[in-house]
């Protein structure tokens, strides 16, 4: 496959020069992956291939340069345009630099992903920062959510549509029994880290119906709106029901520059995956009433606003 003449208005944005806005968001809002590929493959002033482990990564020159002079708007073209295991390797060790307040972002990554875009991560990951990422998660973090982080970035899940429903029944038992204890932190017992980080996403899904049996109540509700179990339950059981509620907090009138950002980085990281975005767009009209298109209309100005509608539209 050869690389559309028109991906040139690509080069040209991301170096900073001046260039067609409105031909760029069609171009690039409305590309598919083995484009942004061929792209990477092509621009290697931007990018050099790691062979090794089969991947185009940013130069860091070219990282730092985004840093001092992109907009929000270059920003996610730029984004959009990078490999999707540099783009979550980054995003965790974004995270990592945060502190606990942004653990989330790992939790997001590692439970909202297929389980070879994880391990692409990973892989990511060591070509970016020569270290793995279990190994820096588990000496930045500290507490009660090491155990917890380190399992899930770990995980390869089973992803086939076989589940043993014995198992599933039998370990909603061992989470009720934990959830219901008092003492000890829920993410730091063996068996809750060992069901939640192992366990196929089919198989939670049994054990999240033979919980709510048990227990008579919602296993999400049994947890700590705030907690980074919840988080990691919310990420496994009810992901578009997550991202909609990460959308619409970025889109909050007073929400901070931190939380704004959230928008960016669902839009990217979904966009390709139209299933996905499909069940987001659902639940996001299910919850506020009116469409994720409506409301960034609403909030959202000028070319940032058109790309991101072009990226919505690529699950039409």
């Amino acid at each position: 496959m050869a690389l559309p003449l028109e991906f040139e208005s690509l080069t040209e944005a991301i170096s900073g020069m001046g260039v067609d806005e409105n031909a760029l968001i069609s171009t690039l809002g409305k590309s598919q992956k083995e484009h942004r590929k061929l792209f990477r493959k092509a621009s290697k002033s931007f990018f050099v291939e790691d062979e090794e482990r089969a991947f185009e990564k940013c130069h860091d020159h070219f990282v730092r340069h985004l840093k001092l002079e992109f907009s929000r708007f270059n920003n996610a073209v730029v984004m959009w345009a990078m490999h999707p295991w540099e783009r979550d390797a980054r995003l965790v060790k974004k995270a990592l630099k945060k502190g606990e307040e942004a653990y989330n972002l790992i939790v997001e990554v590692s439970c909202t992903r297929s389980a070879e875009d994880l391990l692409g991560a990973r892989k990511a990951y060591h070509s970016l920062f020569d270290q793995s990422m279990e190994e820096d998660i588990a000496s930045h973090v500290h507490g009660p959510h090491r155990k917890l982080l380190v399992g899930l970035v770990s995980a390869y899940r089973y992803e086939g549509n076989k589940v043993k429903d014995d198992s599933a029944k039998s370990e909603a038992k061992i989470l009720a029994e934990a959830v219901a204890s008092s003492g000890e932190e829920v993410v730091e017992k063996d068996e809750v880290v060992r069901i939640l980080t192992t366990r196929s996403k089919l198989h939670l899904q049994h054990l999240y119906k033979h919980f709510n049996e048990i227990k008579g109540s919602d296993l999400l509700g049994g947890v700590s709106q705030s907690s980074l179990l919840n988080e990691a339950l919310l990420c496994l059981l009810k992901p578009a029901l997550y991202f909609s509620k990460i959308l619409d907090a970025s889109l909050n009138k007073d929400a901070d520059k931190t939380t704004k950002k959230w928008l960016t980085r669902v839009f990217v990281t979904r966009a390709d995956h139209s299933d996905e975005m499909n069940e987001i767009k659902e639940e996001y009209n299910n919850l506020f009433g009116e469409t994720l298109a409506q409301r960034i209309q609403e909030k959202i100005k000028g070319n940032y606003r058109d790309f991101l509608l072009t990226l919505l539209s690529k699950s039409d």
